[in-house]
């Protein structure tokens, strides 16, 4: 399982790195094996307001369709556009070419997971 160390987490399985006031989202690789062979994404347009802890899109796999939580509150500057015709994207690189969103984040974020915390929460 790919964990990288440079990356916060949280308990609902999405993925978070903040550079200056940026946060770039998206699922963990836990996640998107658990989902199996995902076939589409449906993630908020630039300008949408997020709250931390909201649901702001949703996964849609072969076996289930699964809701994805906000790590930050903050404005969506960018949605991930290639995954419109690629969502496997997510599954191949979840921490690259599979990311969701950019936000600028609003206030300080808290209750994130480091590596080795989001590590004990899958044994």
């Amino acid at each position: 399982m790919n964990i990288p160390a440079d990356l916060k987490y949280t308990n609902s399985h999405e993925w978070v790195k903040i550079e200056g006031d940026t946060a770039t989202i998206g699922i963990t690789d836990y996640a998107q094996s658990e989902l199996g062979d995902i076939v589409y994404v449906d993630l908020p347009s630039p300008g949408r307001m997020l709250k931390a802890g909201d649901g702001f899109g949703t996964v849609e796999s072969v076996k289930t369709v699964s809701d994805i939580y906000a790590p930050v509150a903050g404005e969506v500057l960018e949605s991930n556009g290639d995954l419109e015709g690629t969502s496997e994207l997510l599954n191949q690189d979840p921490y690259g070419k599979g990311w969701l969103v950019k936000v600028r984040v609003e206030g300080e974020p808290g209750g994130l997971l480091d590596a080795d915390a989001y590590k004990a929460l899958l044994e």
